[in-house]
């Protein structure tokens, strides 16, 4: 971990470099440093925020657990049954990057190879980063590797969230008949409901407005020195490209059965590891764990969610009335094969300089916006 992350953080600065405005002194003149001031003051608050929220729901993971008896269960865990989750955890990768994929135009998207090339950058990113920082760093690997701007990959990116937040909501009322009391449930129908209305609402005002609704947007973004007006100009039509998945129908639809398809996938992984750990319980059980992990995690929170991937699995185990030792020994088992595979398979490509956000594509289109 420790070797990964200096690797990316030197690397995501490098495309703001690329995109020098044409105006370089305002980069140097005191009128800038306030502006960093202010937004070193913000970062710094959100990484302090995401690590109050680790905190809390580690306090919550450990707070009823027994370390004798977690330790006992953790010794008493069925590797066999990792292998096939595992497995799973593998299909589910390339299931969201083939939904990525499907939200570029037909006509003009970039290989299935540079977007699995890119999200994977994310998911590493995502295990040494706080903040959620992967979705960033993805953005930024596809458009050094392709040229694709920035604008419609952010688009495109920002689409893949509501739909996982979606996705997870109407997975869990479908559920609901055959599930414990769950009592986060009003908060999650209320997530859900709040989250498609505002969806509703931009798909009606982009297919009536179109680009013009952005552009007073991203006007603030003038003041930054190194995002060129030209690019600027372009970026709001760019950003609305990236939103097919909510405002074009058959876009959307097949956008939210890969991510649907994905996350039922991810829950049978879940459910060979609570076999794993001898927790016997039905496979909606595993999808269940998935549902409150993922809703958790749009809290922010510390690399890899540590602390809030526990604290929610307890959580969620707790409706089944699994002992909170034993809940937390599964996700002690749960977490690190999400993670590890990562970060083994990302120092090995760092090793062999294979893994990069350099460009694939022509110099010139490389760090467009």
């Amino acid at each position: 971990m420790t070797a990964a992350a200096p690797v990316v953080m030197r690397q995501l600065p490098a495309y703001a470099e690329r995109l020098a405005a044409a105006d370089p002194t305002r980069a140097r003149s005191g009128g800038a440093t306030p502006h960093r001031r202010r937004m070193t003051r913000t970062q710094s608050a959100l990484i302090a925020a995401s690590l109050v929220v680790s905190l809390l729901f580690g306090y919550v993971a450990v707070r009823d657990a027994h370390p004798r008896q977690t330790l006992d269960a953790l010794g008493a865990t069925d590797i066999g049954w990792l292998l096939p989750a595992f497995a799973l955890l593998v299909l589910a990768f390339f299931l969201r990057a083939i939904r990525w994929w499907s939200l570029f135009p037909r006509q003009t998207r970039p290989s299935l190879r540079a977007v699995t090339a890119a999200l994977f950058v994310g998911y590493l990113a995502n295990t040494v980063l706080p903040l959620r920082a992967g979705d960033a760093a993805a953005v930024v690997a596809l458009n050094r590797r392709t040229g694709r701007t920035i604008a419609e990959t952010t688009g495109t990116m920002l689409v893949q969230r509501a739909q996982d937040v979606l996705s997870l909501v109407l997975l869990l009322f479908l559920m609901l008949p055959w599930l414990p009391h769950v009592s986060w449930l009003r908060v999650a129908g209320t997530l859900g409901i709040v989250l498609l209305g505002l969806l509703a609402v931009v798909a009606v005002v982009v297919t009536r407005f179109g680009d013009s609704v952005v552009r007073p947007l991203l006007r603030p973004l003038r003041s930054l020195p190194f995002v060129a007006a030209d690019a600027l100009e372009r970026a709001p039509t760019q950003f609305v490209q990236g939103l097919a998945g909510v405002v074009r129908p058959r876009v959307a639809l097949a956008s939210f059965a890969w991510t649907t398809a994905s996350w039922i996938v991810v829950g049978a992984a879940y459910w060979f590891v609570l076999e794993a750990t001898g927790i016997e319980l039905s496979p909606l059980a595993g999808l269940l764990v998935v549902i409150g992990i993922g809703l958790a995690m749009i809290l922010p929170s510390s690399p890899a969610a540590l602390g809030v991937f526990e604290g929610a699995t307890v959580v969620v185990l707790a409706a089944y009335n699994v002992a909170a030792s034993t809940a937390l020994s599964y996700a002690l088992v749960l977490h690190p094969l999400n993670v590890v595979p990562l970060l083994v398979v990302g120092l090995v490509l760092l090793g062999r300089r294979q893994l990069t956000l350099r460009s694939d594509a022509p110099a010139s289109s490389a760090a467009r916006v």
